[in-house]
């Protein structure tokens, strides 16, 4: 049981917010919708809630980060998005800061274990 005064689980909460954009980004180099994006990202690893999920991919669409289009077929109409050019860029730029980061953080995780 966790205690209320343990920092773990907001801490943890904190690394997961800047996380959650990049893996959004990542999966949508090709359209998705809502669901079939939070049911990639989970199986990957990264469980998303839709309260979470939702005003994201809003928020990115309204940055210009996104495109989106209404499709219907086989089903109910889905909302599906998309990275737009803007998006692309940010993702790759923001890739390559994060492996750059997290070189860093391994670097200095595995130099504190050792000592």
């Amino acid at each position: 049981m966790v205690e209320p005064s343990d920092p773990f689980s907001k801490l943890e909460l904190e690394l997961r917010r800047g996380a959650i954009v990049l893996a959004a980004l990542s999966q949508l180099t090709r359209a998705q919708y809502g669901y079939s994006l939070r049911q990639a990202l989970a199986a990957r690893g990264m469980e998303i809630e839709e309260g979470t999920l939702y005003p994201l991919l809003r928020r990115l669409e309204a940055q210009g980060l996104l495109v989106s289009e209404w499709r219907t077929g086989d089903g109910p109409p889905r909302r599906y998005y998309a990275l737009s050019e803007a998006g692309a860029e940010l993702y790759a730029r923001l890739s390559r800061s994060w492996q750059a980061l997290s070189a860093v953080m391994d670097d200095l995780i595995t130099d504190g274990v050792s000592k």
